[in-house]
């Protein structure tokens, strides 16, 4: 049965990394391939099954040939339902909170202040 969507999805082909914990507290992560989002959902490839309900987190590095500087998406959701059609499956989940992250560009030289003594 397909559920209801509440907002127009948008295909977009990235490579995304998968965390969440397992049902006895153990961090897993997977890596796998966003298939299409929205404003409220997510759709993403993964080899691995993650159960409905699972509280999970998505970070996905955005084309730097669109966003002209080094930006990351990060999600946090929990697992809707999960697919399979052939070989692929998937999950699909809730985005209950994202955020777009500036990443430090490599070779910036970036440090940490230094830390004040007595």
């Amino acid at each position: 049965m397909d559920q209801p969507r509440t907002g127009q999805r948008f295909p977009l082909r990235l490579p995304v990394e998968i965390r969440w914990k397992s049902s006895a507290g153990r961090l897993k992560k997977a890596a796998g391939k966003l298939v299409d989002i929205s404003s409220s959902g997510i759709l993403v490839e993964i080899p691995v099954r993650v159960p409905e309900a699972t509280p999970i987190s998505i970070r996905a590095v955005l084309p730097r040939e669109v966003t002209r500087v080094p930006l990351e998406l990060f999600c946090k959701g929990r697992v809707v339902r999960w697919n399979q059609r052939g070989h692929v499956q998937g999950v699909g989940a809730t985005i209950d909170e994202y955020e777009f992250r500036l990443m430090p560009r490599a070779g910036s030289g970036a440090k940490r202040a230094p830390k004040a003594t007595a």
